[in-house]
């Protein structure tokens, strides 16, 4: 199982390691991610493996969003099966 999380706002130090660490902290491996600074926006999107996670995945989407409050960013979590249905034709 894999999930897309989201991340948008103002660019400053250490928006990928906190993300990182948040991951880290429930056992969600990142599989792959892309980052990019736009002029003073920055934008990443992430794929993570959540099989591992180590709480339902209602409480990660929570403790994603509240990262992002706390750090004034937008931060989305979507599991692949909805982002999938989304996405289809």
């Amino acid at each position: 199982m894999k999930a897309v999380i989201t991340v948008t706002g103002k660019d400053n130090v250490g928006i990928i390691a906190k993300v990182s660490n948040e991951c880290f902290k429930f056992g969600a491996n990142i599989l792959d991610i892309t980052q990019s600074v736009l002029q003073e926006y920055f934008a990443m999107i992430m794929i993570v493996d959540i099989k591992e996670i180590e709480v339902d995945f209602g409480h990660f989407v929570d403790s994603m969003s509240e990262l992002g409050k706390q750090n004034n960013l937008s931060i989305q979590t979507m599991h692949e099966d909805i982002f999938n249905s989304m996405h289809r034709i």
